[in-house]
């Protein structure tokens, strides 16, 4: 091998390790603590955080009424039409009984206006309509029955029915699907209905329960018709009955301020109520 042939070759070797120099001897960069520390986003691993499982407690309702589920029916004009409909035959039922009464009461203040005498039997009913309805019993007999006609009386079906609509949310409501109380009616007795999510503390009011749907009629008819609340209401039906006007359900909604914490407000949704559902009265 000659010269030329040497210095080639040594050449190429010098090339060579020139051009693998960089990358063979190159050390790799040593990682410090803090980048150790730091895990690059693809193995993130974050933890789920378990939220608390909230178990919806089922109420059963307190009655044995086979109630329509207003909630389910997404048609708006049917689902008025059927609520209307479903709660207004107790209402037409409590309104015939207090015309019965009535009848009653005009015939004796016919005969005590004629100074004749009421029967025994008479004078006991007479009693217990004073006591039930909150009339002075050391009044004369003339004044009770008086007073009876101011109290005892019906309310129209549509004031009814709104309010009913009203309260319960149409018939979509906690206490209407449970207690059957379409009226947010209260009591004061432990154990007597449903208690009030957000009653405060120390309070001791129920929503009142009620096994059927007459009997939550007749106990919002014989709220109106006897606490010195709705005396209003009563006095202004008594004036329409005198004039011989028709008891306008929009006239009486104005004795209902005492109704709703609302108040007047209540009163102008009622009375918009009235209006909006005409067509299905």
């Amino acid at each position: 091998m000659n010269n030329k042939t040497f210095i080639k070759g040594a050449l190429l070797v010098v090339l060579v390790v020139l051009l693998l120099a960089p990358f063979t001897f190159l050390k790799p960069k040593s990682l410090t603590k803090v980048e150790l520390s730091q895990p690059t986003q693809s193995i993130i691993v974050k933890k789920a955080i378990k939220k608390p499982v909230i178990k919806k407690i089922i109420e059963k309702p307190l009655h044995q009424v086979n109630l329509p589920d207003f909630a389910a029916i997404s048609d708006v004009k049917e689902k008025k039409q059927q609520f209307f409909d479903f709660i207004r035959p107790s209402i037409d039922r409590e309104n015939a009984k207090l015309l019965v009464k009535r009848a009653k009461l005009e015939f004796w203040l016919e005969q005590v206006s004629l100074e004749l005498q009421l029967s025994d039997v008479d004078l006991t009913l007479l009693a217990d309509l004073v006591k039930r309805y909150r009339v002075n019993k050391r009044a004369s007999v003339l004044q009770q029955v008086n007073d009876l006609l101011v109290r005892i009386d019906i309310i129209p079906a549509p004031l009814v029915l709104v309010q009913a609509a009203n309260e319960s949310a149409w018939g979509t409501s906690r206490f209407s699907r449970i207690g059957l109380n379409f009226f947010g009616i209260w009591c004061y007795r432990e154990g007597c209905g449903m208690v009030p999510g957000g009653r405060n503390k120390g309070a001791k009011h129920e929503v009142a329960a009620f096994k059927s749907v007459d009997a939550a009629v007749a106990r919002y008819f014989y709220n109106i018709n006897s606490h010195n609340a709705y005396r209003v209401f009563r006095v202004i039906r008594f004036e329409l009955r005198s004039q011989g006007q028709p008891l306008n359900p929009e006239i009486l909604a104005t004795g209902l301020l005492p109704y709703s914490e609302r108040g007047a407000d209540y009163v102008i949704d009622i009375t918009k109520m009235l209006r909006q559902n005409k067509q299905y009265f």
